[in-house]
């Protein structure tokens, strides 16, 4: 989305990025598909985890679509500027990500099982792009909520890096780092591409498989 615009490929730091606002922009109130509360409160049991590959439209519905997958959401994290606009985030003077939040019951679908989806659904050596979509916004990254989840997360980077250098491609370049604050975005980016079936979903992938079977759950 907006991929061609001329934008700055670096985070800005935090004296530079835009200022942003201290109240959250007004987003739905309900799932589109699934018609649960967006923001919760969220299923006990549940847990939360947090994938940036590209565009959030079709990165979105790549998780909805799974099994076990109770509540999923578009937003915007990993950068200075507190509840962004999504016309601010395509300055790439927020420094932030177009992450997917994806609630989900650990009984019928593991965090490896999301990990698998999330590598195989977009090229994480692209550095800041993803295909012809160009700027910070559209990094790689995971954002982990607990140790459990950032050691599955570095051992699928691991496992995954190895078959993509089989395959003589290049280092993965995502960022996996702690949870920062999520900003849910704008009422009409969630769950665009059922709401808009025919509409930009950006995503690609490398053909190559993900490796995962560690066993390891969050």
């Amino acid at each position: 989305m907006f991929g061609f615009m001329r934008k700055s490929l670096s985070i800005p730091t935090a004296q530079e990025a835009m200022a942003g606002r201290d109240h959250a922009i007004p987003t739905a109130a309900t799932h589109f598909v699934t018609h649960a509360p967006l923001k919760g409160p969220y299923p006990q049991g549940s847990e939360k985890a947090l994938f940036g590959l590209g565009c959030f439209w079709g990165a979105e519905r790549k998780f909805w679509q799974l099994p076990g997958v109770l509540v999923t959401a578009v937003g915007y994290a990993g950068g200075p500027t507190p509840n962004p606009t999504y016309d601010e985030v395509c300055t790439g003077k927020t420094g932030h990500t177009e992450p997917v939040l994806v609630v989900f019951d650990p009984g019928q679908v593991t965090y490896e099982d999301l990990l698998k989806v999330f590598w195989e659904s977009h090229d994480p050596t692209q550095g800041m792009r993803q295909g012809n979509d160009v700027g910070t916004q559209y990094r790689s990254a995971v954002y982990t909520f607990s140790d459990k989840q950032a050691e599955a997360a570095e051992r699928s980077k691991d496992a995954y890096e190895s078959a993509l250098r089989a395959q003589g491609m290049g280092r993965i370049t995502t960022e996996i780092a702690p949870a920062p604050p999520f900003y849910f975005a704008e009422a009409y980016h969630q769950q665009y591409l059922a709401k808009n079936p025919a509409g930009y979903c950006g995503l690609g992938g490398t053909g190559v498989a993900c490796p995962i079977g560690t066993g390891v759950e969050a």
